[in-house]
């Protein structure tokens, strides 16, 4: 039987794991690991930052590639359809009284696994030659899961302190830019609306920077894990990590429930 102390121990665990600078880091980690992995195997597909597709559509395009225009551009409606999708999930799990959080979550590791599947079974024809139709399937189950993933932030009411992106760092790096701009004015002003603002910038950094780094070196777990194995069984670390955080936020819930 598990004993009291050590269900406040995994209670206390599991409310780690989904606090903002944990769950921002290791779902950037996440993103930045199946990114990576996709763009290297799959010759050049954006999986989470997929409106990146676009531009690398339009220089296929210029080349007369049709079919690599027509597999890049398909990544943007497959995405814009699963947040839709995933939204609808959310207001149904929000109307039941659900944690929306671990819902989604739970899809995202369905959407990986299903990822991890169609990879390994067509990667040995992508590894002798780029075939789109091959690219294809396998590009679309990763911006999939990838989807689901930007919508969950957006989605995941109460989780959060605030909406931080988690698969794309343009944004962040513009805001940790600001932020820093912002600190450095208020250590060499008088003003207290400057000492304000470098305040919350420090705290907002708090926030922001584990974001970017998960993202950074979950990029570069990737590259060293795909060059050295040249494998889609490398997705098994992003799949374990969101069935984590997905089992900790559904104990978080369950805690919140009983306390009621």
């Amino acid at each position: 039987m598990t004993t009291v102390p050590q269900q406040k121990t995994a209670f206390s665990l599991s409310a780690f794991l989904i606090s903002d600078g944990p769950a921002g880091f290791l779902l950037s980690w996440v993103a930045g690991f199946v990114d990576t992995s996709a763009f290297i195997i799959l010759f050049g597909i954006f999986t989470a930052h997929v409106t990146g597709n676009i531009a690398l559509a339009g220089a296929s395009f210029v080349s007369s590639d049709e079919g690599t225009t027509i597999t890049r551009l398909l990544m943007l409606p497959t995405f814009m359809l699963t947040v839709a999708l995933t939204s609808l999930l959310a207001r149904y799990a929000r109307r039941r009284k659900w944690s929306v959080f671990a819902v989604l979550l739970t899809a995202e590791a369905v959407a990986l696994s299903v990822f991890l599947l169609i990879g390994t079974s067509l990667s040995p024809a992508l590894l002798l030659d780029v075939q789109e139709e091959y690219i294809l399937p396998v590009g679309m189950s990763g911006v999939v899961a990838m989807a689901i993933q930007n919508a969950l932030m957006k989605e995941s009411h109460g989780v959060f302190k605030s909406y931080i992106p988690t698969t794309v760092m343009t944004g962040n790096t513009t805001q940790l830019t600001i932020d820093l701009v912002k600190i450095l004015s208020g250590k060499f002003s008088s003003h207290e609306d400057d000492k304000l603002e470098a305040t919350e910038a420090l705290e907002r950094i708090s926030r922001f920077l584990p974001v970017i780094l998960g993202f950074a070196f979950g990029g570069l777990a990737a590259a060293i894990f795909v060059l050295v194995s040249e494998s889609w069984w490398s997705l098994v670390f992003p799949l374990v990590i969101i069935i984590g955080l997905a089992i900790a936020a559904y104990m978080q819930h369950m805690r919140q429930s009983s306390m009621a």
